[in-house]
């Protein structure tokens, strides 16, 4: 009964290409993300996320999605076309980097309420800007939400509790630095069924133009156009050229 009523809670979540994100970034992927951001709502897209990692080279990994959380390998072309000239011509990185755009994947990171909605009845990690009950960070099962916007709470049942410590928390979402989904056999089968309804779903026509198919599940990675990869990316590099 409660897993039917998380269920029709998903198909309440309203699809939002303005909804705020409640989780940011800082420092100078905070600055990536003021810049890419109206781009993407122009080409029809939300942030989800701006990464910076160095590793060998540098890579500026930008996750986006659509309004219903769903990101395929054509959206992924689109907004890596879309993005690339504005990025060389704001030049927000001093050095030489790859440009990556990603979908969120399925152990997604939440940065909005209707993510933490989406998600109720799967298990998430989430860390805390400042201690709840003595702990910054928290593994469970996320019940629920109440309130709206930045004064909003998550409900979660721990999974990490010890016997002395209580299961049920709630964790003001203004306070949360990180959250994503943990990757369950629950919430794969869950996308591989969103995957294949959507891939069912009848197309639609309208003035004799074929309408194009949605991308995949919910929760559901788009299948990598460069062998052995996760995720859509684009791997020419913008900004600075290397020396």
């Amino acid at each position: 009964m409660e897993q039917d009523k998380s269920k029709e809670a998903l198909l309440e979540v309203p699809e939002l290409l303005d909804e705020p994100r409640l989780i940011f970034e800082t420092g100078m992927a905070a600055r990536v993300a003021t810049i890419v951001t109206p781009v993407l709502l122009d080409l029809g897209f939300r942030l989800v996320r701006v990464k910076i990692s160095s590793n060998q080279e540098t890579t500026l990994q930008i996750m986006a999605e659509r309004a219903d959380a769903t990101m395929n390998v054509d959206d992924c072309e689109k907004v890596s076309v879309g993005l690339s000239p504005v990025l060389d011509l704001e030049d927000p990185l001093s050095q030489a980097y790859r440009l990556e755009i990603s979908s969120p994947g399925i152990d997604r990171p939440l940065v909005r309420l209707s993510d933490f909605q989406r998600a109720i009845s799967h298990e998430a990690r989430i860390e805390m800007s400042f201690g709840v009950d003595g702990r910054k960070r928290f593994r469970g099962w996320i019940e629920g939400t109440q309130g709206e916007g930045r004064d909003a709470i998550v409900l979660l049942r721990r999974t990490d509790s010890r016997p002395e410590e209580p299961a049920d928390v709630q964790l003001p979402v203004h306070d949360i630095s990180e959250a994503r989904l943990v990757l369950t056999e629950a919430l794969i089968r869950e996308s591989l069924r969103a995957g294949k309804a959507a891939l069912e779903e009848p197309q639609s026509e309208e003035e004799g133009v074929e309408a194009l198919p949605r991308g995949p599940g919910r929760f559901a990675k788009p299948r990598p156009i460069s062998p052995g990869g996760l995720g859509a990316r684009r791997n020419a590099p913008t900004g600075r050229p290397k020396r």
